[in-house]
């Protein structure tokens, strides 16, 4: 079986100053685009709670549902590093709790490495979960599973004591085993401290310029959504206006019965 990009060979990219893409990914078809691309890592988040199951946030989300939108994802990839989020309540019970769970990931859905949020408070499953084999990538900054205790989708870090309490646990999820750090809005100034303070990639979003790579929602930077730009999001096409002009001339054609015409019909010989 081939492999696709090696975790050697990412960590690899931070030593050498290359920066590392990172983009989310929740289906068969869009993966089969990413792999027309030099894109490094692809994430199954469990942002597909927002994205594509219409959830207001992400703790809905269960182990099963990442293991179905996960496969389907790992099927049709074939050159990007796979990562798939573990969600809300897979991992804070207890070590053992997750191992079962990310290997599930693994097994189940394909995962090459797994993401969970959090610092020292999971520094444990991090370590069970690296020691068995599994990479893990930390996530640190705006949390979306701890939403209720954070109160709002703001940037985090800001203050000489959030920064240093948020560098502490950069610092103890490397510690621990973790292979790669996800930085979530969080000032330009810290993730650069971050970033130079542990020997593991960082990936940004809204972190800023000087973290080892970048990911964001493929939809979000595909534009499909034209009400949503937070400050972090740059986006690289606007196809939600193109799928409402699509959607909008087949409807037209369809009333005005001019789709389908003899071109997209049978006729009776071959």
């Amino acid at each position: 079986m081939k492999l696709r990009r090696s975790l050697p060979e990412l960590l690899q990219k931070k030593a050498l100053g290359e920066k590392l893409s990172m983009v989310t990914c929740y289906d068969a078809t869009m993966a089969k685009l990413i792999n027309q691309t030099e894109i490094d890592m692809v994430l199954v988040g469990d942002s597909l709670g927002n994205v594509m199951m219409g959830y207001s946030g992400t703790l809905q989300v269960t182990l099963d549902h990442m293991i179905v939108y996960g496969s389907s994802v790992a099927r049709a990839l074939k050159k990007a590093f796979l990562v798939i989020d573990m969600p809300f309540m897979s991992y804070q019970i207890s070590a053992e709790q997750a191992l079962e769970n990310a290997g599930r990931l693994v097994k189940e859905a394909g995962a090459e490495a797994v993401k969970l949020e959090g610092g020292k408070a999971v520094a444990g499953a991090v370590r069970k979960i690296s020691e068995a084999g599994i990479p893990v990538v930390g996530h640190l900054g705006l949390t979306p599973q701890s939403i209720h205790v954070i109160g709002s989708y703001k940037v985090v870090g800001r203050g000489e004591k959030a920064a240093q309490d948020l560098l502490e646990d950069a610092m103890a999820l490397e510690a621990a085993g973790a292979s790669m750090l996800v930085l979530e809005m969080v000032p330009e100034s810290l993730a650069k401290r971050v970033s130079e303070a542990i020997s593991i990639p960082t990936i940004g979003i809204g972190a800023g310029r000087f973290v080892d790579g970048q990911v964001l929602v493929l939809q979000d930077l595909l534009g499909f959504d034209e009400d949503f730009s937070p400050k972090f999001l740059k986006k690289y096409a606007n196809l939600g206006a193109a799928v409402r002009t699509a959607l909008t001339q087949y409807n037209d054609e369809v009333k005005c019965k001019t789709f389908p015409d003899q071109e997209h019909s049978f006729g009776d010989k071959k």
